[in-house]
């Protein structure tokens, strides 16, 4: 949350102030002066807080947040682990009784989070870093967080996605997801129940069964989750944050998020001629904010803060709403939240997107009343006062309008209609604004937040903005609009602030034109002569009125540049690369025919079963041929990506690695091997001839411990009940399936792993930061990884040498190397925490 530069970009609070500027490490949070004069006068008048309330809503504004964390994964996984928590962890630090003459206190579950999967502790972050007797608790943390299986999320930030009443199979859009906690919560919810479902299948059918593939898809999943961001590098992000949940479900996108085109689906074949659009049953807009709810871990908000902060955010924040309205299906919900406690960024919001979005008739405000009970809040407020740049306080429009003909003067700053309470004749004025949801600071220790769930009634055509009128006293003598003259300035100015490109002059009166033809996205467009950039054209369902971005004082905006065609009968567009005008490419997603001899020769190898989909396999390559990596994706995916292709839709990455390309030792060992996420797609459908059941601990330790472990004659009697099944088994790619007895409650979670056997070894395709981990969690080891055939080379090359090697040398019993930074355009960064809802950091992006 908080104010950003993009539009659906990054979340936090005030980026004004400069890296590096905030607290050192070991200062008192105490020591910091918390305090900013137009800030405590707006709230104590602006909020309808009662007097005995008001002392503790500015001493808990003032005190640091507490840590708060979320278990992640399927329902099954996430309380395994959080299982390790409550019995490994939290006895030793009950026993923690004080650290600079403060108590300790455990991590709490927090009451109101389903199956209390997320936790909360007092003891400050930089206490449990470098505090010896946290330093086990510490490395569980880092473990499972680098992993995806913990999420280090403010706990208000939790509260979004829980309201969305998502369902499995339901379509959904994450408009502004970096740096991606929401996101993931969503993903797990379109995955809901997913093991259970395939298990069923598989015990009704067998995956070998001779059977089509059903509509149902055997259990797996048929809903999608776009997670969306403005700014490029925060994308990336996204799918560092998001790729460790495997899902062929998601699909990340970099756009604009008020200037969000629509999804061509395929043509429905009783209408061919009539376009069809992808409408979402959810949308999620946590959309950028002044963010003054995270006064407690933003400390330069103290002395930053001001009014303008907010009021230059409200138009992008209706805008993004509105937008949202219009891709929703009719029976949709829309859940807008923020981090900020501004009436201008929240009710003002709602009211302003339900009047252009045809009013109380088509958009109604759900009540959330019987949602997380134990969840305190407040009601949203129907009468609210703001804040000019100067430190004024105004209660209506009417006074500013009035002020402005008494003194003949100017509309103070950033000032607009649209932010004040609707008088009563409007049709918004008795909105229940009582059920949006107010979050504040002292109810229950945490940040500030607002939520609100709106659901769409009937399809609507969005009205123009609404642009200021000053009274007519206030034109100049060359009949310009002073008022507006000055607004579009500000915008500029605003803009010139945030590092975006200006406008030498802005254009005076410009609208955003709503009209279906210029709204369609058109890779070959021509260059427009203008001073200003050209416009992006959105393409949008017909029936739904859009807006496009014709102001010139709005968001950045480029021109999509188009893509020769070719013939190929799958791959409709060029296999040149053609740069972006924004500099960023991404290669294209290019779908294999089932009958591609590469998907071919991998059916043979692993004996896949014919109920496998075998139509949704691409690559991400300009040729289409698989070079490096296939993935899997849904069907709903395939038809996504495949129809728009071409269109200057700028997705960033969607499906599953499934697939890595391997040199093996013969043509008879299969030349791709199963990648470790890929894994739990497709293991019910390999045949028996490449599986290897495993269900001894110290079997498991060993393959974890040990990489490229050489077994010779007899040698393979020490992995026990695998030794004589891995000795038989054909080179190549197996599956291990980990079957615990359920004896040892540590070690108890079904998995499913990828294996490589060779002449003389046999060895787990996993990163070592997923060995650690596993070890760390099943058999509280923290020694290192053994790499023996690093050890091995180490004694040919010098040590510069060997210190660089990190994969082993592969032509060693031609054994794979384990890529410790798997896929395309990967993050190599670790992620760390910011504004408690989730990462930050410079983004390094690789690309294969």
């Amino acid at each position: 949350m908080g104010r950003k530069k993009f539009r659906g970009g990054r979340k936090g609070g005030s980026n004004r102030a400069p890296r590096g500027d905030g607290p050192a490490p070991y200062r008192s949070y105490s020591e910091i002066v918390k305090e900013n004069t137009n800030l405590e006068k707006y709230y104590n008048s602006a909020l309808p807080l009662e007097d005995e309330e008001r002392p503790e809503f500015w001493e808990a504004l003032k005190r640091e947040l507490p840590n708060s964390f979320r278990f992640c994964g399927s329902k099954g996984h996430a309380l395994a682990v959080k299982r390790l928590l409550e019995t490994r962890y939290v006895p030793d630090i009950v026993k923690i009784e004080r650290y600079d003459g403060e108590p300790v206190q455990a991590p709490q579950p927090v009451p109101w989070y389903p199956d209390q999967l997320a936790y909360s502790m007092n003891t400050p972050k930089h206490v449990i870093r470098k505090f010896p007797p946290f330093a086990a608790f510490q490395k569980f943390l880092v473990s499972e967080t680098t992993i995806g299986n913990i999420s280090r999320q403010e706990v208000v930030s939790m509260i979004p996605p829980l309201l969305m009443d998502l369902k499995p199979g339901m379509t959904v859009l994450d408009l502004c997801a970096a740096p991606g906690s929401k996101a993931a919560q969503l993903l797990e919810m379109v995955h809901a129940g997913e093991e259970a479902r395939i298990q069923e299948y598989m015990q009704r059918f067998g995956m070998n069964a001779e059977l089509p593939v059903n509509s149902y898809d055997d259990g797996r999943a048929t809903g999608l989750l776009i997670a969306n961001d403005a700014d490029y590098k925060r994308s990336h992000m996204l799918v560092h944050q998001l790729k460790r949940l495997s899902s062929p479900n998601l699909l990340v996108t970099n756009h604009d998020a008020t200037l969000y085109p629509a999804i061509k689906l395929p043509p429905d074949p009783k209408h061919p001629d009539k376009g069809q659009y992808l409408r979402f049953d959810r949308i999620l807009a946590d959309v950028p904010c002044s963010g003054d709810g995270t006064l407690r871990k933003n400390i330069n908000l103290w002395k930053d803060w001001q009014p303008g902060n907010a009021l230059g955010l409200h138009l992008t924040q209706v805008r993004i709403l509105v937008r949202a309205l219009q891709m929703l299906k009719v029976g949709g919900r829309v859940v807008y939240s923020t981090c900020s406690m501004n009436p201008v960024e929240n009710e003002a919001v709602i009211v302003s997107a339900i009047e252009r979005c045809g009013g109380p008739y088509t958009i109604n405000i759900v009540d959330c009343e019987d949602r997380l009970p134990l969840l305190k809040r407040s009601p949203g407020m129907h009468q609210w006062q703001i804040m000019d740049k100067s430190g004024r306080v105004w209660s209506s429009w009417e006074e500013v309008q009035q002020h402005v003909l008494t003194t003949e003067g100017q509309i103070p700053g950033k000032l607009s209609e649209t932010m004040f309470p609707r008088p009563d004749t409007s049709d918004c004025s008795a909105l229940a604004l009582d059920r949006c949801m107010r979050v504040y600071a002292h109810q229950q220790d945490t940040g500030g937040f607002f939520i609100t769930v709106l659901e769409k009634l009937g399809d609507f055509k969005a009205k123009p903005e609404a642009r200021n009128r000053a009274p007519a006293n206030t034109t100049s003598s060359d009949g310009v609009d002073k008022a507006e003259t000055e607004t579009k300035i500000e915008i500029e100015e605003e803009k010139a602030a945030l590092g975006e490109p200006t406008d030498v002059l802005p254009t005076i009166g410009a609208k955003r034109i709503l009209d279906d033809e210029d709204a369609e996205i058109k890779p070959d467009a021509k260059k427009q002569k203008t001073a200003s950039p050209p416009s992006e054209k959105l393409e949008v369902q017909p029936e739904v009125v859009t807006e496009t971005e014709q102001a010139p004082s709005e968001s950045k905006t480029e021109e999509v540049k188009p893509e020769p065609k070719t013939t190929s009968q799958n791959n409709t567009q060029a296999d040149r690369k053609v740069k972006p005008s924004d500099g960023n490419y991404e290669e294209p997603f290019k779908y294999l025919p089932p009958d591609h001899h590469v998907i071919q020769d991998i059916q043979r190898f692993y004996k896949v079963s014919s109920r496998f989909p075998s139509d949704r396999f691409m690559v991400r390559n300009a040729t289409g041929e698989p070079a490096k990596a296939i993935y899997y994706t849904s069907a709903l995916l395939r038809d996504i990506l495949s129809e728009n292709e071409g269109r200057g839709v700028k997705f960033v990455h969607g499906g599953v690695k499934m697939f890595m390309k391997q040199d093996a030792p013969s043509a008879e060992v299969c030349r791709w091997r199963i990648q470790s996420e890929g894994m739990p797609i497709i293991e019910g459908y390999v045949g028996p001839e490449r599986v290897i059941r495993l269900t001894n601990k110290e079997t498991f330790r060993r393959l974890l411990k040990e990489m490229f472990p050489k077994f010779i004659d007899d040698d393979w009697k020490k992995l026990n009940e695998i030794g004589e099944r891995a000795k038989e088994i054909g080179m190549g790619c197996c599956i291990l399936i980990v079957e615990p007895d359920g004896s040892d409650p540590d070690f108890s979670e079904r998995m499913v792993l990828p294996l490589w056997k060779s002449f003389h070894s046999l060895n787990l395709m996993l990163p070592k930061e997923d060995r650690s981990a596993m070890l760390l969690r099943v058999f509280n080891d923290n020694s290192p990884v053994i790499n023996r055939t690093l050890k091995e080379s180490a004694k040919k090359e010098d040590a510069t040498e060997a210190d660089e090697e990190v994969k082993g040398d592969q032509t060693m019993e031609d054994a794979p190397a384990v890529e410790e930074t798997n896929g395309e355009n990967e993050i190599v960064e670790q992620p760390d925490e910011k504004n408690g809802d989730e990462v930050t950091g410079d983004v390094k992006v690789e690309a294969n």
